[in-house]
């Protein structure tokens, strides 16, 4: 009997050493996502089929033409999403709707995109909006080269 109790021990402090690693991790992932500035909290709706759930935690960053999008909890150190500059276009925000009021931050606006995939949505503070709808707009100006005559 006095083994089964010794083993219990065991089990639990290798299990408070994975938390532990785990947690440690986070903040290091936290820390080397955000060496290079640009990163702010960023929602995503992954799932829109039902009203106002689907919201995933996670953190933005800007880098170069691109948005990248992490995961608040998960291990992985790349982006669980990226949107490309060229892809994305500001649509508007709306209102919160049913669990939204309480799913994400108090001071975070919904905001709609459109991109290559689709409609994505965003929540964010009003000065992250602010910085997405300013890296939208300093985007090199459209053109289709394809398109224009030949001489």
């Amino acid at each position: 009997m006095h083994d089964g109790w010794l083993l219990l021990l065991d089990v639990l402090g290798v299990l408070l050493v994975l938390v532990l690693i785990a947690g440690v991790w986070l903040v290091v992932r936290r820390r080397v996502i955000a060496r290079d500035g640009g990163t702010f909290e960023l929602s995503h709706r992954s799932r829109v089929d039902r009203d106002g759930r689907g919201w995933v935690l996670g953190v933005g960053r800007y880098s170069g033409e691109r948005l990248e999008w992490f995961r608040f909890f998960s291990l992985s150190p790349r982006p669980h999403r990226i949107w490309l500059r060229d892809d994305v276009d500001f649509v508007g925000r709306r209102d919160r709707v049913g669990a939204e009021d309480v799913s994400l931050y108090d001071d975070h606006v919904v905001v709609r995109c459109g991109s290559a995939d689709g409609e994505v949505e965003f929540a964010m503070s009003e000065s992250s909006l602010m910085g997405l709808q300013a890296w939208l707009e300093a985007g090199p100006p459209r053109a289709d080269w394809d398109s224009r005559p030949v001489r």
